[in-house]
């Protein structure tokens, strides 16, 4: 065998073209895939870009375009001379980014300190709503406490602006505009009645933010803001806040449990003053208790007392069953019906003229004046007043009280209905039918819009009004309610003492205190009513409670609303005196002193019909 050395070993001969020929089909292949590759990324992008854009640009959108509420204020409220009484003032609310915050647990604690509130309740609320990208941290701030949280730069946490609602006027006013909740919609009172005026409409706009939610573009105006319009209430100011002054002291010095006052313009219904106590501050944020907030001039009801009596004499004189002079017998001072006894207070006031029952407020006069009117006939002429049914105004939840029909009526409804019980009314209806009087016997429909005019229908003839607010003049000059006159002008009224209900009878020793009037009585400018319950020191009567209060908001209001006096007369005569004494004379005799009170003619309550008549008087 011969054996060979590697060296030695023959070579195979090499195929020089293949070798050129893979390695070339190689490099084509490859580029080939590449620009196919690069052909289809440019093709897609293309067609992503230019012919399928919508998904994605949403997809884009929707991470960093926002649509976002334009804030608008709200309507601001006057008072009748153009004064604010409920202005919209711009403030801050930090809102924060759940998803955000809860990556960066180590500033919750800061956070929750420039907050305010506990760490767990902050962690808490984000937690349950980890899945969502908004949550109001703090609403409407003061816009520099909202600088201090957001000078943390605490990541995820914004501002946005927002309105809060301002009243000037606070608890004096708080019962007739309410108030708004923290969306700034009206929850009480006029700024719920006429919220949709008030509120107007938001605008929106798309913004363009960055990954930390600060706006960089401003992309497109979706839709304008509208701010709210304005409302110019008939409430006077200044009467509003002397009635609420002169309300709470008299509250406080009965030791009184509350009280209610309405003033009215007597031609055109409108609501210059409306007051109520307890009540509270509609600039806090709750809103106040429940039961203060109620608005007890136009939502609770009472029976009128005494107050009646003004109506009842009308209805008389419209059937033309008497006259102002004709004499009634109301000896001896006490009668029977049924098992029942009707009493007047405190004595036996005899024979009585029309105008006597009034200036005496006589239960039994008024009984025998209604005995001579048919059930059908005395209760539509009640109800023409407005009794029995809702006043108009259009004040959120006011009540039409209490009026039962004549089908429903006992056999002493008619007699108790016509000095004030058996039947429910509310202050500002009081007020109604008062102005009605002062009206010549045109019902007005109270507004609290300033021009705000209604149909007034006749329903007593003017001769009449005219007759019987001559009538109420003798109770404020010669009866019970002397407190109530105002030095220099002609004052007709009314007392009235009412039983508080409870418990489906009669509270003991728990009355309603009451007066209604009409100033200057020549003609009548002003009616107003004052309600004050359950006084614990001073009295209880009308004439003792309530007719000051008349007379201290009254002598403020004729003249704030320059008012000229009609009894020049009597405010000569009383200057002269006082003159004279100054000057160290002796003043001449007066006919009758004003400041005194003829306290028998305060006993104008009436007994509820449940006194035995064979009883001894209670």
């Amino acid at each position: 065998m011969k054996w060979f050395r590697r060296d030695d070993a023959p070579a195979l001969p090499r195929n020089r073209n293949r070798a050129r020929f893979n390695l070339r089909s190689r490099l084509a292949l490859v580029t080939g895939t590449l620009a196919l590759c690069s052909f289809s990324l440019v093709g897609r992008a293309a067609y992503v870009q230019l012919v399928n854009n919508d998904f994605y640009q949403r997809q884009g959108d929707a991470r960093f375009l926002r649509e976002i509420p334009i804030p608008t204020s709200r309507g601001m409220i006057t008072d009748r001379n153009g004064e604010p009484v409920a202005v919209s003032s711009p403030v801050e609310s930090i809102w924060g980014n759940p998803q955000e915050l809860l990556k960066a647990p180590d500033h919750l604690p800061d956070l929750a300190a420039a907050l305010g509130v506990p760490l767990d309740h902050l962690t808490n609320r984000l937690s349950q709503r980890a899945d969502k990208e908004f949550v109001y941290l703090k609403r409407r701030i003061n816009p520099d406490e909202a600088q201090r949280i957001l000078a943390r730069r605490i990541p995820g946490v914004f501002s946005q602006r927002e309105f809060r609602r301002f009243y000037p006027q606070g608890e004096a006013m708080a019962h007739v505009l309410g108030f708004t909740n923290v969306d700034d919609h009206g929850q009480e009172g006029l700024e719920l009645a006429f919220d949709e005026w008030l509120r107007g409409t938001p605008g929106a706009k798309k913004v363009i933010r960055d990954n930390r939610g600060r706006i960089v573009e401003n992309v497109d105006l979706v839709r304008s803001a509208q701010p709210g319009k304005n409302l110019t209430l008939s409430i006077d100011r200044r009467i509003q806040f002397l009635a609420y002054r002169e309300l709470r002291n008299a509250l406080i010095e009965h030791r009184a449990s509350s009280g209610s006052m309405v003033i009215l313009d007597v031609a055109t219904g409108e609501v210059l003053a409306m007051v109520n106590l307890p009540t509270y501050n509609p600039n806090a944020v709750d809103g106040g208790k429940p039961d203060a907030r109620r608005n007890r001039a136009v939502t609770d009801v009472i029976e009128p007392g005494s107050t009646m009596k003004p109506l009842t004499v009308s209805a008389a004189l419209k059937a033309g069953t008497v006259k102002p002079t004709t004499l009634v017998d109301t000896s001896p001072g006490y009668m029977a019906l049924g098992r029942y006894t009707i009493r007047d207070v405190p004595r036996n006031n005899g024979v009585l003229s029309v105008t006597g029952i009034i200036t005496k407020s006589s239960n039994i006069g008024s009984v025998k004046l209604a005995e001579k009117l048919s059930n059908d006939y005395f209760h539509s002429v009640v109800r023409s007043f407005g009794y029995g049914s809702a006043p108009g105004s259009g004040f959120p939840g006011e009540a039409a009280g209490i009026l039962a029909p004549p089908a429903r009526w006992n056999g002493l409804q008619k007699a108790t209905m016509s000095y004030g019980y058996g039947l429910s009314v509310t202050p500002l209806q009081i007020a109604r039918a008062y102005a009605t009087l002062g009206n010549g016997g045109l019902r007005v429909t109270p507004t609290f819009v300033k021009g705000e005019r209604h149909e007034a229908p006749q329903v007593l003839e003017p001769a009449i009004a005219r007759e019987v607010v001559g009538m109420m003049e003798t109770v404020v000059s010669q009866g019970g309610a002397r407190r109530a006159g105002v030095l220099g002008y002609r004052v007709a009224g009314k007392t009235g003492t009412a039983r508080l209900a409870s418990g489906g009878g009669y509270a003991r020793g728990r009355y309603a205190s009451l007066f209604a009037g009409l100033v200057p009585a020549s003609n009548p400018r002003f009616a107003a009513v004052v309600v004050i319950s359950d006084s614990q020191e001073g009295g209880y009567y009308g004439g003792l409670v309530a007719a000051p209060v008349f007379h201290n908001v009254m002598d403020g209001a004729l003249r704030l609303m320059d008012v000229p006096p009609d009894d020049i007369e009597t405010w000569l005569a009383v200057q002269a005196r006082g003159e004279a004494r100054a000057a160290g004379q002796r003043p001449a005799p007066a006919a009758h002193d004003e400041s005194a009170v003829d306290t028998t003619a305060f006993h104008d309550i009436a007994p509820p019909p449940a006194l035995p008549a064979e009883g001894a008087p209670r």
